[in-house]
């Protein structure tokens, strides 16, 4: 579709003023839609990080009739930020997406030899039986891995161009590269395979800025002219990191992928037979440009940005620039958009967010992965935590006034908790389990702060890790009662889980559609074609004290929702 240059700017600048007003409203914690309403196990793969088959979780839009497309990403750290983010799932739930994620990881490469590509087409096949959206055997697939795991889409989509919808690269990998995010050699793709006609998306952030990361993306243009590369400068955002406003862009060129590549009358019971896109029939503009005295490399920090007079967006045979210095858009929407986000940030002063917990700056340092690491210091319940968001100099050692006018936030990107207000935290475990060697312990947050005429944004990343499991003090365990089956048009159901050591009881949702609130598991709304009955797997669990109190181990009850309700129906 082609639109004029008025209607372009307008839609674009509704794009970011919605984007900031999003922002705006997000500085306070809000509920994320969270559930996940199936899972199946992947037996033919055992993770080392657990001992344990990994597991594909299952997420369709509560309205979906009928699935056209999923997106599948594994367990790194962004991916899971970005499909339990609110302005993504409204995307996916306009475009008729579902969504996987698996956990732990099957492959980084994805190496095809060692079995990785069978177990998630199974995944699929099972996820279709157990779900009851049956087109989900034959769905076309977008591929997405964030950092480490962003090499995987680009090589997922090689090996299965027939399967594939569209790529997404977060915060990662170029196709082809020699610089993979997992930090060992790239798959070798032979002469036969590529990955034309199939829309490609690479985000890098402004403050991971890498030109070895860039050129790859460039080069593979040149290389293969019949391939659809974008790439999108995430302006005033870092590595670990998930805007709204980003995640709204992604979402975006999904929705757009869908519409071009899925025929209308495709047979949604049978493998479909994408469209092939011609990058003629699209839209280029100008790749981001850094000054000339700009450090390169994951320095994660605001800079000044002065970006030479850039060439104006075009349909492809219109372009005046250089089209080796260019990437591939959808259309014109998509190119303007591109270039409205590169200008929010362009000619402003750089500010710098940090963390301050029990009244001190937690120490900065620059040469670390993950730049600061807080410590684990809880109240005296053992799980809430506090931390607060603040402005600083560049080097996060001292306290600063100049600054924009916003309030600096606090985000969670993975790990087990849950925010209460802008400084409170809680340990809160979820569907990842609580066996995972590598990451049950393991905790990332961001802060990060709007610009305004003077001031740019910026971001900047925490970790630390808990103690886990405690085994110093008395023994813990849980009781947790069966739950019975109940009825699809149930509101919720009361959880009563006691420890014999008097302290209180938390819980999460494995599966199911359902989030709980205090004691109570609340019922979603069920998409209209799910296969009943549905299975519904909650976990009880209590971290203890540290010196007094063990881990608990945690108990896990299934019950069923069932469309016709037989009553006093127990589950063991």
């Amino acid at each position: 579709m082609m639109f004029d240059r008025v209607t372009l700017h307008f839609r674009t600048f509704v794009y970011v003023l919605l984007s900031v007003l999003c922002a705006v409203a997000g500085a306070a914690p809000e509920a994320r839609a969270a559930e996940w309403q199936w899972s199946v196990t992947i037996p033919s793969i055992t993770s080392a990080e657990t001992e344990e088959h990994p597991q594909a979780f299952l997420w369709i839009p509560s309205d979906c009739r009928q699935v056209k497309a999923v997106v599948v990403g594994q367990h790194n750290m962004c991916e899971e930020t970005l499909f339990e983010n609110p302005a993504f799932r409204r995307k996916m739930r306009e475009a008729g997406i579902a969504l996987v994620w698996i956990t732990p990881i099957l492959d980084f490469p994805w190496d095809v030899t060692n079995g990785c590509n069978d177990a998630l087409l199974t995944a699929l096949d099972d996820l279709a039986e157990v779900s009851g959206y049956t087109e989900l055997r034959f769905a076309p697939i977008v591929p997405l891995g964030h950092s480490a795991m962003a090499t995987f889409p680009w090589n997922f989509a090689a090996w299965n161009p027939e399967r594939t919808l569209a790529v997404v690269s977060y915060h990662g990998d170029a196709p082809r590269t020699n610089l993979t995010g997992y930090g060992r050699a790239n798959l070798e793709w032979g002469r036969s395979r590529n990955i034309d006609g199939i829309p490609g998306l690479m985000v890098e952030g402004e403050y991971e800025w890498w030109e070895a990361r860039v050129n790859p993306a460039l080069a593979f243009r040149m290389m293969y002219p019949e391939s659809c590369i974008s790439f999108l400068c995430d302006a005033g955002r870092g590595h670990f990191d998930v805007a709204d406003r980003t995640a709204e862009y992604i979402g975006l060129f999904l929705k757009k992928a869908v519409e071009q590549r899925i025929p209308e009358t495709a047979d949604c019971n049978r493998p479909v037979a994408l469209k092939k896109l011609n990058p003629r029939d699209g839209w280029l503009a100008e790749r981001w440009r850094t000054g000339k005295d700009e450090p390169q490399g994951e320095v994660r920090t605001a800079r000044l940005v002065r970006q030479p007079r850039r060439s104006r967006p075009a349909p492809y045979s219109q372009y005046k620039g250089d089209k080796h210095d260019a990437f591939w858009y959808f259309d014109g929407e998509m190119a303007e958009l591109t270039e409205a986000i590169y200008r929010q940030d362009h000619d402003l002063l750089p500010q710098y967010v940090s963390f301050m917990q029990a009244g001190e700056l937690v120490p900065y340092n620059p040469a670390s992965h993950v730049t600061l690491s807080a410590r684990f210091l809880p109240e005296a319940d053992g799980v809430t935590f506090r931390l607060k968001a603040v402005y600083t100099d560049s080097l996060r050692s001292s306290l600063t006034k100049e600054h924009a006018v916003s309030i600096p936030r606090i985000g969670r990107i993975c790990g087990p908790v849950s925010q209460t207000d802008d400084t409170t935290f809680v340990l809160n475990f979820y569907r990842m389990g609580m066996n995972n060697k590598k990451r049950t312990a393991s905790i990332t947050l961001v802060a990060s702060a709007d610009g305004d005429r003077q001031y740019k944004e910026c971001v900047q990343e925490l970790g630390f890790s808990i103690p886990y499991p405690l085994t110093a003090g008395r023994r813990q365990h849980i009781l947790f009662p069966g739950i019975e089956n109940v009825s699809a048009d149930a509101k919720s159901v009361p959880l009563r889980a006691t420890s014999d050591c008097g302290l209180p009881v938390y819980y999460y949702v494995k599966e199911g559609p359902a989030e709980v609130e205090g004691n109570e598991l609340v019922l979603k709304k069920i998409p209209p074609r799910s296969k009943f009955p549905l299975k519904v797997t909650v976990v009880a669990w209590q971290y203890g004290l540290s010196g007094k109190v063990q881990t608990a181990e945690p108990v896990e009850r299934s019950f069923f929702i069932e469309k016709n309700h037989p009553k006093n129906i127990k589950v063991k």
